[in-house]
């Protein structure tokens, strides 16, 4: 009987004791905590870099649009250099997977579709190719007919995004993009290419 009182004392003592005890609850906390860190800091990481190369994806988009439309006239040597102005502004960032496309797009008064007259970059599109642009973009007249000897300078833009860690944003990365369209600043539009020296101004084409 004493030995069944001794044993059941000690029981309640041990039960007590493992209560009180906190020693390992630290190293536990830790474990549960860290992988719920790891997520908020990496995905902070991740998420802001990819947040500030869209931005500057953006830019890139708006240099490039902004930099032609204030063009008579251009050549390669002019679209080249306009390239590598616009990539400039992805700086810390590479500028190895920036896809750039720049094309001039021609509103039909007839039946208000948008067609590429020229383009250049990464994968320019073929002449005469139609081209969806908003709605707002074309000017009409109080009848709602369509006006005459509208153009555009279109500017296309991709990014693709590989974050270094791949911890929250997919190792395989994500694809940025953003358009801008302008309207040609010193002329009706922007010839391409160049006119030689010495020979007429050609007038905007309509086809």
């Amino acid at each position: 009987m004493r030995f069944v009182f001794t044993t059941y004392r000690r029981l309640r003592h041990a039960a007590s004791e493992l209560r009180s005890d906190a020693r390992g609850l630290a190293a536990t906390e830790f474990a549960m905590i860290v992988p719920l860190m790891l997520v908020m800091f990496l995905g902070t990481v991740e998420v802001s870099t990819g947040v500030a190369i869209d931005r500057k994806v953006t830019l890139v988009a708006r240099t490039l649009s902004d930099l032609t439309s204030q063009s008579k006239a251009v050549g390669d040597t002019d679209i080249a250099n306009f390239f590598a102005a616009s990539y400039g502004i992805m700086w810390p960032y590479p500028s190895a997977p920036v896809r750039a496309t720049i094309s001039e797009l021609y509103i039909d008064p007839a039946t208000s579709v948008a067609r590429v007259q020229w383009s250049k970059g990464t994968a320019p599109r073929d002449p005469g190719t139609p081209v969806d642009i908003p709605s707002g973009l074309i000017g009409k007249d109080s009848s709602e007919k369509t006006l005459p000897g509208q153009y555009l300078i279109f500017s296309e833009v991709s990014y693709l995004y590989q974050p270094g860690i791949g911890y929250v944003v997919s190792k395989a990365g994500v694809t940025l993009s953003d358009t801008t369209y302008t309207r040609p600043r010193q002329s009706t539009c922007v010839i391409y290419p160049t006119p030689a020296a010495g020979t007429p101004f050609p007038s905007c084409p309509t086809n």
